[in-house]
């Protein structure tokens, strides 16, 4: 199954970063993790619609790496797998690698 977002919403799957442990040595459990703020474009809707029924292209596409903040977006769960439905507007940037976007 596969999922198609409406107008300026973007599917993002968040990329797991980070250490399970402490510099300690102690496991941190997954309660007490932060929820990383960055991820995967998997899906990007047609645009937003404007008052005269232009429509503007979203700037990311699938497979762009994002920022994006604490709360953004709505978590839902398809096919086993925990994505993020977000407006392009709540994302903060595009993470480039070598210059390129």
């Amino acid at each position: 199954m596969e999922i198609r977002p409406l107008h300026d919403r973007v599917v993002v799957k968040r990329i797991e970063e980070g250490e399970d442990k402490t510099a300690g040595g102690l496991f941190i459990p997954d309660s007490a993790k932060e929820k990383p703020q960055q991820g995967e474009v998997v899906a990007v809707g047609n645009g937003k619609k404007t008052d005269d029924g232009k429509v503007i292209a979203c700037d990311v596409k699938a497979g762009d790496r994002i920022l994006f903040g604490k709360y953004s977006g709505s978590d839902i769960k398809l096919n086993g797998n925990e994505y993020l439905i977000m407006r392009e507007d709540e994302i903060l940037g595009v993470i480039s690698t070598n210059g390129t976007k």
